[in-house]
């Protein structure tokens, strides 16, 4: 912090300096998107408005052949570090910005990224490379005007016409998916909740949308505004808007919480969307790329989750709602012990109490409490009635494969033939009962 201090203290009077101190804050932090913004403002004082090509390095060959060296051997941090060299000394290097964003991609800085990918475009803004790049993180992002302008540009290189008019296209289709999945639940021009826009609506949205942009213009701490005109955006496919939107009505309030929950909401929903489209992407593409876009994407939703989760059970230690949900979250990314936690305070709810015991079997079972998980098993099938029929099938199957691995085979008889006669095609529970009749099995884990 102290390097990022001085830096911003000998911006206006050493460009050099500064750039030395940011550099030393990008490299030391590569996730920080404000430490990278603040060395590209300086390099960009230092250099004025010179272009790629007219800036010299004597050891950028080398540097440029170190830096496909750590790439290939998946060290991206050490990618970073040999970025910010480079660009220290030629800032007009998108091909060195490509090679920094695919690495803070790798380490799930997608802040960052976004910056690499911004400057890579700034440098070379032609480039047909650096535009598909910046549309495939837009995408991702549900940024879907900005991966079509991409596509656009990327057009008028020869004999790309025709996949850019493809692309275009799918993410078309992809951000109208996005802007009907936003209006579920909402009524549109006094239809029905859920329902389509007609055209009407359409340019009766696109015309309060104007009125509303004049409004915050003419009155930017207008609070209901942002708020009304993130929403229309969002129903319009418009989600990289309707964010920067959500966050000036966020400043404007002062970082107000009741701004700052609805701003949580809508990230968080947005963040499903993300992962929905992703996912759908993958069912008719299924290449190793899509499938590290699913898991990256899948892990910073959970992340985030997590992060919103949490703050509200700080804010509200009596709901205990928002304590299920962030168990379920820690859950999901292996913190078993602090899921184990949150699911015990959350376990005074009467309503999920059976949920809850049967979450916390499978807490214990993963970190080797099998007793405790065999405890909450069993009281997990005694309080799940018809109701959560298929929370007592999957409570019935943990229970008779535990008890099973444990050698307890009447227990292991009595769940599994007591699922079996719910549904005897759950999972492999024939075969199980088939092999507890001649053999014990020793699956513990299962």
């Amino acid at each position: 912090m102290q390097c990022y201090q001085r830096g911003a203290q000998a911006l206006q009077t050493n460009a050099n300096y500064a750039v030395d101190m940011f550099s030393l804050c990008a490299a030391g932090d590569p996730g920080n998107a404000i430490f990278l913004q603040s060395l590209l403002a300086a390099l960009k004082r230092k250099f004025g408005a010179k272009k790629a090509g007219s800036l010299t390095s004597f050891f950028s060959a080398g540097s440029r052949a170190m830096l496909k060296k750590l790439a290939a051997s998946a060290q991206w941090r050490d990618v970073v570090k040999q970025g910010v060299e480079i660009i220290k000394a030629n800032p007009s290097d998108h091909a060195c910005f490509l090679a920094m964003a695919e690495a803070c991609g790798n380490l799930m800085f997608y802040d960052a990224q976004s910056v690499h990918l911004r400057a890579a475009l700034d440098a070379s803004p032609a480039d047909p490379e650096v535009n598909r790049q910046c549309a495939r993180f837009a995408a991702n992002q549900g940024h879907f005007d900005q991966a079509i302008e991409c596509w656009r540009r990327i057009s008028r290189t020869k004999g790309l016409a025709e996949e850019s008019e493809r692309e275009i296209a799918r993410l078309s289709v992809e951000k109208t998916i996005v802007a009907g999945h936003g209006m579920v639940g909402r009524t549109s021009g006094g239809g029905k909740p859920g329902g389509a826009a007609k055209p009407n609506d359409a340019a009766m949205a696109g015309g309060r949308i104007a009125e509303l942009k004049q409004t915050l213009a003419q009155n930017p701490a207008d609070i209901d505004s942002h708020l009304e005109l993130a929403d229309l955006l969002e129903r319009d496919g418009s989600i990289g808007e309707a964010e920067r939107v959500l966050a000036n009505a966020l400043a404007a309030s002062g970082n107000e919480l009741k701004v700052r929950e609805h701003v949580e909401d809508r990230h968080l929903r947005w963040g499903k969307q993300k992962v929905m489209l992703a996912e759908k992407r993958l069912e008719t593409d299924d290449t190793p790329e899509n499938r590290a876009a699913v898991e990256r994407l899948r892990s910073t939703q959970l992340k985030q989750e997590i992060e919103v989760y949490a703050s509200r059970c700080s804010r509200y230690p009596e709901n205990l709602t928002w304590r299920y949900e962030l168990a379920t979250r820690l859950k999901a990314a292996g913190n078993f012990a602090e899921a184990i936690r949150c699911f015990q305070e959350s376990m005074q709810d009467t309503r999920r109490r059976g949920a809850v015991a049967l979450e916390l079997g499978e807490c214990f079972q993963k970190i080797k409490q099998y007793q405790l998980a065999m405890q909450n098993y069993q009281a997990a099938v005694e309080a799940l009635g018809d109701r959560e029929m298929e929370l007592r099938k999957r409570a019935l199957y943990r229970a008779g494969v535990l008890a099973s691995g444990l050698d307890d085979v009447d227990a292991a008889r009595k769940y599994l033939s007591l699922l079996a006669g719910l549904d005897f095609g759950y999972r492999d529970v024939a075969q199980r009962l088939d092999k507890l009749g001649s053999a014990k099995d020793k699956g513990v884990d299962g």
